[in-house]
């Protein structure tokens, strides 16, 4: 999991650290009122790291789990704490299988 340590963050920089297309966003920021990024006078948008981890859980709920969007806002409405906590271990385990895969390679085994 990237660190975050912006205050603001452009849709370019939001897009690249999720690894979606920038027009998935503007589309969430439709359908999920809890997405609401700063404007600047010019339009454009600013994410805070707060904005940042309600899109990673609302990526995990429709991408990871496949959920449709109706189904992603009512687990986000009934379910928030407990999608909140499956998000930050999954991404706690993608950051250790990563350590792991970096020293099997520097261990001299093969690339996973």
């Amino acid at each position: 999991m990237e660190e975050l340590n912006k205050q603001y963050y452009k849709i370019r920089e939001v897009a690249e650290i999720l690894g979606v297309p920038q027009s998935t966003l503007r589309f969430w920021e439709k359908e999920f009122p809890q997405i609401k990024p700063t404007r600047s006078s010019h339009n454009i948008r600013y994410y805070r790291p707060q904005d940042i981890e309600q899109l990673r859980i609302i990526q995990y709920l429709i991408k990871d789990k496949g959920l449709k969007i109706d189904a992603a806002k009512e687990q986000l409405r009934s379910n928030r704490h407990n999608v909140s906590r499956r998000v930050e271990v999954i991404e706690r385990l993608k950051t250790v299988r990563d350590e792991l895969a970096n020293l099997l390679v520097a261990l001299g085994g093969r690339k996973l």
